[in-house]
């Protein structure tokens, strides 16, 4: 109940307001549950036309307030007890879209168009050939987060024990090897689907996705004849360079004035430059620490008690690099084959009939390109969460209680890193996997 109304003031009405005046009116409540003060104000306004006009009603505005104290603030919803991962895509059929076809089609349509009135295409950094400055220490942050990546997962290799299957590319991370029936090499029917375990390395781990590293991504496309040409580094390692970073193996033109455009012809490419016959690619101590070609060789095993602390520094470098990744893929051109693995930074995708997936024959061996996801520049390998790396192996009948999470995740959390919280709902590790017996008993 209301016990008090205290004066009421108005602002009065001036002609600098330009025919608007407001008026304030607060009630306040003295007895109300636990002393808690609500406020109600009410706002009412007087509308004119013009200054020496006479004033009529033009609206009234109620407002409800109330005093808020922090209860709700900053309020995090709770992360799922489990998630489910993405579904494995079929080889026999091209891979989705990214970017929605339709979406696709009216960006091509509206191209056309400027091109047949013959207006050059709007373009702006990095589609013009220029660099985004705010990107260029990003990218040199990508590079540093990689070489760091690369050196943990070397030394915790010497620690952690990791098989790998000869028949498929499934690998597994604990004491021995898991005892579920997922493999699909070629001879898996002759072993009822049971993997082939052997040693696994750093590349079965850190999937190797390579792509051609290009002097001028905006210049002349590789064709099949020319592809020897080119040197293969990691994807992400060129997409840096094409996003400022510098490094004298690689040479990368650093354009000055932008390239123009008509629909899809280039009719300005800033400029001439003489392009080297070869891009490089010596064989330095940069280019190693670079690359996970003998990894485990160039670095030495770690002492036990820095082992938590390397992989604290390896799981850091790996949510880096994704992180960075995904940043520069926001802006820069990336080209993914929509039937296999391949991979190619710029913003066309090159000509080399290397494509062997499915209805290659239609394409003559061309790949189908098409916009690239952050997974498939840098792919997370999923493997199976083990509880206990020491207990006894994974079995097929329990399956549907197992986690998954990424290999490099997993590897570190064996050697005593922190798991993010991003990965636990797909880990799974609100739950109690039962027994073999007790299986059939949960709902």
């Amino acid at each position: 109940m209301l016990q008090q109304l205290p004066a009421i003031s108005f602002a009065p009405w001036l002609p600098s307001n330009k025919g608007f005046s407001l008026g304030k009116l607060e009630i306040c409540t003295s007895q109300l549950a636990k002393s808690r003060v609500h406020r109600l104000k009410l706002q009412f306004g007087l509308l004119c036309s013009h200054a020496n006009a006479t004033r009529r009603p033009g609206f009234l505005l109620c407002t409800y307030g109330r005093t808020n104290h922090g209860y709700n603030r900053n309020k995090r919803e709770a992360l799922p007890q489990n998630a489910d991962l993405p579904p494995i895509l079929p080889k026999k059929k091209k891979k989705p879209f990214p970017i929605p076809l339709k979406k696709i089609q009216q960006a091509a349509r509206a191209d056309k168009k400027l091109a047949q009135m013959g207006i050059e295409k709007p373009l702006e950094p990095p589609k013009n050939g220029l660099l985004v400055p705010d990107l260029i220490p990003i990218a040199y942050e990508v590079v540093d987060a990689w070489k760091i990546l690369i050196r943990g997962l070397a030394q915790l290799l010497h620690v952690v024990p990791v098989h790998a299957c000869s028949e498929c590319s499934e690998i597994h991370v604990a004491r021995i090897g898991h005892e579920i029936q997922d493999c699909t090499g070629q001879t898996s029917a002759s072993r009822k689907s049971v993997h082939s375990w052997i040693k696994g390395s750093i590349s079965d781990v850190l999937l190797p996705i390579e792509s051609y590293h290009m002097f001028d991504p905006f210049g002349r496309r590789i064709k099949h004849e020319t592809r020897f040409k080119y040197d293969r580094i990691p994807a992400v390692v060129e997409l840096c360079i094409q996003a400022g970073v510098e490094l004298p193996e690689y040479p990368s033109r650093r354009r000055t004035e932008p390239i123009r455009m008509i629909g899809k012809k280039v009719i300005d490419k800033g400029g001439f430059f003489q392009e080297p016959q070869c891009s490089g690619g010596g064989s330095g101590s940069l280019i190693m620490e670079l690359d996970t070609h003998r990894a485990l060789e160039r670095f030495p095993p770690p002492l036990e008690s820095e082992v938590p602390k390397i992989a604290q520094e390896t799981i850091n470098a790996y949510e880096k690099v994704k992180w960075g990744v995904r940043k520069l893929m926001r802006k820069y051109s990336v080209k993914a084959c929509g039937y296999c693995s391949e991979v190619h930074v710029g913003p066309w995708g090159h000509n080399a009939k290397l494509c062997g997936e499915f209805k290659h024959q239609w394409r003559d061996g061309k790949h189908g390109w098409q916009d690239a996801t952050v997974d498939e520049v840098f792919p997370p390998n999923y493997v199976w969460h083990v509880e206990d790396p020491r207990g006894p192996a994974l079995t097929s009948a329990l399956r549907k209680f197992y986690g998954k999470a990424p290999a490099v995740v997993e590897i570190c959390m064996q050697a005593g890193a922190r798991v993010p919280n991003v990965y636990r709902p797909m880990m799974r590790l609100d739950i109690v996997v039962p027994r073999s017996e007790e299986a059939r008993l949960v709902a």
